[in-house]
């Protein structure tokens, strides 16, 4: 069973930064494409960033350059740094891995941002 394990959710001001972290464990060697995605409360969940073992990257429109994903070269943590936030981007992040037919989320971590 893999298990996806995220960190550093938190509340902060608006302007502010955070950097999350999701580590796997469990019966995975890597992952191809690791990423965020993000759900506030009443919308859909919604892209933020997936990086794959190439380093190729992706984001969603709403970034703009505020956000920053990276993973470890064991392809078995990915990061987020968040810059310039705003109380838009409270919601739940998700960390999620795929490789082949594995399609592994986990439990989320609360950003709040404050006006």
């Amino acid at each position: 069973q893999v298990q996806l394990l995220e960190s550093g959710g938190g509340l902060v001001q608006s302007g502010g930064s955070l950097r999350l972290s999701c580590t796997a464990s469990g019966r995975i060697l890597s992952f191809t494409t690791m990423g965020w995605y993000r759900q506030a409360p009443g919308t859909q969940r919604e892209l933020v960033a997936t990086i794959t073992g190439g380093g190729y990257t992706n984001y969603g429109d709403f970034v703009k350059g505020r956000f920053t994903i990276s993973r470890d070269k064991a392809q078995r943590s990915v990061y987020l740094q968040l810059n310039s936030l705003t109380p838009e981007d409270t919601a739940v992040y998700y960390c999620n891995g795929r490789s082949g037919e594995l399609n592994a989320w986990g439990q989320g971590t609360q950003v709040t941002v404050a006006s």
